[in-house]
């Protein structure tokens, strides 16, 4: 017991003092690494941003597939350690100004990479590297182009995460921007028309080679504009997948689904605080906004909006990781969302038998969700009855950001039905 007394001998403390100028040495290389790394990321950044500024269009040639650009990843960046401090530094170094969904998009994607190679790293919501991957053969999945279409207030930028598992197994998703949304600079106002709000979809569709079909995939009031192209296009689309969607019937409207949360049209469009008078207070009101508090109640009610801290093994203290970045999600949505056009939502869908009634259709429930409750949900599918009915515990309105993974092993199952 006591203070214990060690000697030591010139040799030993030689032995010492080689150590600490080793250690030394060995923090001044890290840090000129991570100095390295740091201006890769914010050259990388750069480059990504001034690419994305290249498109006046549609979200979508953003942030759609980015197959091309997988090996424009500089040497440095080859070790999967180096792209998990390139990816971490990227949300140090990027300024505010120039931090877009490219970026997120890209982080996501290098985190995928770094699970594929079994390199150690906390990444919310995956039990295993492997489930990440998917299915490792999906040649025979005869559809392989996903169109991703979001839901009311939402933009392309809403899909970054399934766009990047999508892309992992092969596919070839593509997000769209609807009319007065995302990037689109039509202003929300002047968006009368279910037609008009649902254009760069049929848009889209038109243009498809006649050989090609591609799946579709509506989240939320989104679910509308999914069945407006079922019966103008349904030779052109193979699935209709609804994401805690609009799947009306024939004659009804896409915003009498919402009833339940927001009352009936008729009061909401008399008493609601949250509409948004674009042609004057003396005209009917063009579109709504939630607020803030509103958004994070209805919408992302089980998403993170805190970083997770996560215990380091080899280093032996608790951190909280740049890399958790799901709780990033909240706010990106609330600073990104934009007002909701009434006319689309309030016109009422005619729909015919020999279109939209012979189309393949598939609705994915969500049960935490707060927006479309699950009785709500349950009685769309009970009206209008689809082929196939999925289930994700423990999602909010919004899976993509709450359940991602859960999400694309789902698009992944109904695009290998035959």
């Amino acid at each position: 017991m006591g203070n214990k007394f060690i000697c030591m001998t010139k040799k030993d403390g030689k032995e010492n003092g080689s150590r600490s100028k080793r250690v030394g040495r060995s923090q001044r290389k890290l840090m000129v690494e991570e100095e390295f790394l740091h201006r890769q990321a914010l050259s990388m950044a750069i480059q990504q941003h001034q690419l994305s500024q290249r498109f006046d269009g549609s979200m979508s040639r953003r942030i759609g597939s980015t197959s091309s650009r997988r090996h424009t990843l500089p040497d440095p960046l080859s070790n999967g350690k180096q792209l998990y401090k390139w990816a971490e530094s990227v949300h140090y170094a990027l300024p505010n100004q120039i931090y877009n969904v490219s970026i997120l998009h890209l982080t996501w994607k290098i985190r995928l990479y770094i699970i594929q190679y079994s390199i150690e790293m906390p990444l919310v919501g995956y039990s295993h590297h492997q489930e990440c991957l998917g299915p490792e053969n999906l040649e025979n999945v005869k559809t392989k182009k996903i169109v991703l279409v979001h839901g009311e207030g939402f933009g392309a930028w809403s899909w970054y995460k399934t766009i990047a598992l999508l892309e992992e197994v092969g596919l070839e998703p593509t997000a769209l921007d609807l009319k007065g949304s995302g990037i689109d600079r039509t202003d929300t106002n002047t968006v009368t028309t279910l037609a008009d709000y649902s254009k760069p979809l049929t848009d889209y569709l038109e243009n498809l080679p006649k050989d090609e079909k591609v799946i579709l995939v509506g989240h939320s009031s989104g679910g509308a504009c999914v069945s407006y192209a079922l019966e103008h296009f349904s030779q052109k689309i193979s699935k209709a997948v609804y994401l805690c969607a609009t799947m009306v019937s024939d004659g009804k409207r896409p915003f009498d689904v919402f009833a339940e949360e927001l009352g009936s049209s008729e009061l909401f469009l008399k008493e609601s605080e949250f509409l948004i008078y674009g042609n004057g207070k003396d005209q009917p009101p063009t579109a709504f906004m939630f607020a803030q508090q509103q958004l994070k109640g209805l919408y992302f009610n089980q998403t993170p909006t805190k970083r997770k801290e996560r215990y380091n093994q080899s280093e032996g203290y608790t951190v909280q990781s740049i890399m958790d970045s799901d709780y990033l999600d909240v706010a990106l949505a609330t600073v990104s969302m934009r007002p909701i056009p009434l006319g689309p939502i309030m016109e009422k869908l005619s729909l015919s038998q020999e279109n939209y009634g012979k189309s393949r259709r598939f609705f994915i429930q969500t049960l935490d969700d707060r927006a479309l409750s699950p009785d709500v949900q349950e009685k769309l599918v009970g009206e209008n009855p689809p082929e196939g009915v999925f289930k994700i515990k423990g999602s909010d309105h919004c899976p993509f950001f709450s359940k991602p993974q859960s999400l694309h092993k789902i698009l992944i199952e109904i695009a290998q039905i035959p």
